[in-house]
């Protein structure tokens, strides 16, 4: 089998090729062309081909990683949309859960009510109405009603709609009649439903999921549809899989369907390329670090098995999700991140980003602001001449330039500018491994970091210093890791039903054959997907409380049949959980099954693991040696530095910092007191002393 997995970053575009026969594996990195992500991509395909010599047409799977989503959710640059739901709810969108972001603050940004993803004006009404808690029929739908709002939609340029209807997770009939007839009247519109995308309880939740899909759903349907054509046009007959937020690949007509999936698409490829290249030296106790030109994105693996956000932390752009989600923290720290004084004098680091055009001024693209990329290079960081691999050449003049600007407007020593822009960028991305550590019961000194992207690895070891981390794993192909990370997936699909069924009154009958339900659901999708029975994985879980709270845990539900055995073994589950969380536990309180889960697994063929390159001595990698500044107990001192080619530095041979290690796709950074050892599945370690 041969496969290509494609991600694409905000100022990168990283290819890896895997013949997974021949266990060949080829890289490839391109700028990200930002006007339509897709020709960048496709290509970076073609030129990788070229690079091999192969015929396009022999590539068997396409994998994907995409931001449109994202971007679209964070840059409020979705369709204009519209909603149907029903006589008196209007408004859901706009009140929410009368929660504020921030309960004491009287200037604050509440996103559905500032920047509504569907405009008061165009949420409209119609009679219909289905009751709990069986979907009895209350009041029909009014067909006609829906039907001129269709119309009135078309005369308004209404691109997407969404149908939002209460108690449609019970029965979803009105809402699959009435996107049925607004598709008849309109054609052109994307149109979605809630019980389409989040069948479960929770209508503020799930109508602002339903919006969203909306709302993002014309920008990523005619990305995908682009990519297709650029594949086709490219000789590539290959099937194209998109991933996923939660970890897992879905086919192009399913995310054109529900490109809601793909909100964290890159994000969650990453957390996936990092647990798989440290799993090959047998780590499973993980802090991925992913930094790439404008955001760095941090996931926790734990025994191997990364950690999934809850329904309550489930939140894009400041918006609640009813999705499947990889738990990560993003915040806007890359090597294009600009350095800036703010107006009260402070010396700020992103979240702004230089991106890809201009980019770092040291790109030599007419950049004028200063970013982490130039405070590298102007501290000797990075190798001017092997960046890209020597593909690029940096501009170190330009650099210089716009960092003695900042140092200017700050009255510091521009070399002091330059290493308070990286203990700046440190400190925030620290602070934010914190938040998902510490803050959370976890002490990340049991935990290894493994940095990636084209920046983690300049910064892993003084990130890892701030925290007692001991050790980071840089894996052998660190700037594209999320593009391996497309290499190491499955086709992954989640189905979701709401019980509420309380301990004590369990209908065993009916929650078995809600399961059943969800399991012949999955198989069909992965019947239409060309998957075979044999190789489908299955897992059950719910999502339960003690009766009376609002906030649900998510709980694994043994194999096999149901039964009070079964659900004893679910209440002792839920209880050791529920103290894992909160610190207690409620021995004696009945506990409630709220929503029913199926996860299924369609097993594909995956990348393999690297084979040795290196099979030189440190003197033979070296390259030459100059001046890089690192700052020690509070001062700045000059080393001497070495800067070797990674891949030809042997196995098992301890190289001490300070050095820099470059390579096509990234350079990696080793302080004074750390040494770098490459080990077998040519992962390297950074470890403080020998």
């Amino acid at each position: 089998m041969r496969l290509i997995g494609v991600d694409v970053g905000g100022t990168f575009t990283d290819l890896v090729y895997t013949d997974t026969s021949s266990n060949q594996t080829v890289i490839n990195k391109v700028p990200t062309t930002l006007e339509d992500p897709s020709i960048g991509a496709i290509a970076g395909i073609k030129t990788l081909c070229a690079r091999l010599n192969i015929d396009p047409g022999v590539v068997d799977h396409v994998l994907h990683g995409t931001t449109i989503a994202t971007n679209a959710v964070l840059e409020f640059d979705g369709a204009k949309t519209g909603i149907v739901t029903n006589e008196g709810y209007r408004d859901i969108l706009h009140i929410g859960r009368h929660q504020r972001p921030l309960n004491y603050s009287i200037m604050q940004d509440i996103p559905w009510q500032a920047r509504p993803l569907a405009r008061r004006r165009h949420r409209r009404v119609v009679g219909g109405r289905i009751a709990p808690p069986k979907g009895e029929v209350l009041q029909p739908l009014d067909e006609q009603a829906v039907r001129e709002i269709a119309r009135e939609f078309k005369a308004e340029g209404i691109e997407a709609a969404a149908v939002c209807f209460l108690f449609s997770y019970i029965d979803p009939s009105h809402e699959d009649r009435a996107k049925q007839i607004i598709e008849e009247e309109y054609p052109e519109c994307f149109v979605t439903s809630s019980a389409q995308v989040a069948p479960q309880f929770r209508e503020f939740e799930r109508f602002t999921t339903a919006a969203m899909n909306a709302f993002i759903g014309p920008k990523v349907r005619d990305y995908v549809a682009n990519f297709e054509a650029g594949l086709s046009a490219a000789n590539l007959d290959a099937d194209l899989h998109i991933m996923g937020s939660h970890g897992g690949a879905a086919t192009a007509s399913l995310v054109s369907e529900k490109p809601i999936l793909t909100l964290l698409s890159g994000p969650a490829a990453g957390v996936l390329g990092g647990a798989w290249a440290a799993g090959l030296g047998g780590r499973d106790r993980l802090i991925t670090f992913d930094v790439g030109g404008t955001s760095a994105d941090i996931g926790i693996v734990i025994d191997g098995r990364f950690a999934e956000a809850t329904a309550r932390d489930t939140y894009i752009g400041g918006y609640p999700v009813l999705v499947p989600m990889i738990d990560i923290e993003t915040i806007g720290a890359g090597g294009g991140s600009i350095a800036w004084v703010d107006r009260g004098g402070a010396f700020r680091v992103g979240p702004q980003s230089a991106g890809s055009r201009p980019g770092p001024a040291a790109y030599g693209h007419g950049g004028l602001k200063p970013t982490v990329t130039d405070a590298n290079l102007v501290l000797g960081r990075l190798d001017k001449d092997h960046f890209l691999g020597g593909d690029m050449s940096l501009d170190s003049a330009a650099a210089r330039t716009v960092i003695d600007g900042l140092a200017a407007e700050l009255g510091l020593d521009p070399l002091e500018t330059a290493a308070g822009i990286l203990t700046i960028l440190n400190s925030n991305m620290a602070n934010a491994i914190r938040s998902r550590t510490v803050q959370k019961g976890l002490d990340p000194r049991d935990f290894a970091l493994v940095a990636f992207g084209g920046a983690g690895p300049l910064h892993g070891a003084e990130v890892a210093d701030m925290l007692g981390i001991p050790e980071v794993v840089v894996p052998a192909h660190p700037g594209i890791t999320s593009a391996a990370g497309l290499l190491t997936t499955d086709l992954k699909y989640d189905a979701i039903k709401t019980e509420f069924q309380v301990q004590g009154a369990i209908d065993l009958s009916k929650l078995s054959g809600d399961f059943a339900s969800l399991e012949a659901d999955l198989r069909r999708q992965y019947a239409a997907d060309g998957i075979a029975d044999r190789d489908i994985r299955l897992s059950r879980a719910g999502d339960l409380r003690y009766l009376g709270q609002g906030y649900e845990l998510r709980i694994e539900f043994p194999d096999g049949i149901i039964d009070a055995a079964t659900l004893e073994e679910v209440w002792q589950a839920f209880h050791a959980g529920h103290e894992a969380e909160y610190g207690h536990v409620f021995p004696d309180s009945q506990i409630e099954i709220v929503n029913i889960r199926m996860t299924g697994v369609g097993l594909m063929p995956k990348i393999a693991a690297p084979s040795p390159r290196g099979d030189s001595a440190p003197a033979a990698a070296r390259l030459h040696s100059g001046d890089c500044v690192f700052r020690i107990d509070g001062a700045l001192r000059t080393f001497e530095t070495i800067y070797y080619a990674r891949q030809r530095l042997a196995t098992d041979v301890p190289v001490p910092g300070p050095a820099v290690f470059v390579q096509t796709d990234t350079t990696t950074v080793v302080p004074p007191g750390w040494f770098a050892t490459v080990e077998t599945g040519d992962n390297m370690i950074l470890r403080r002393g020998h």
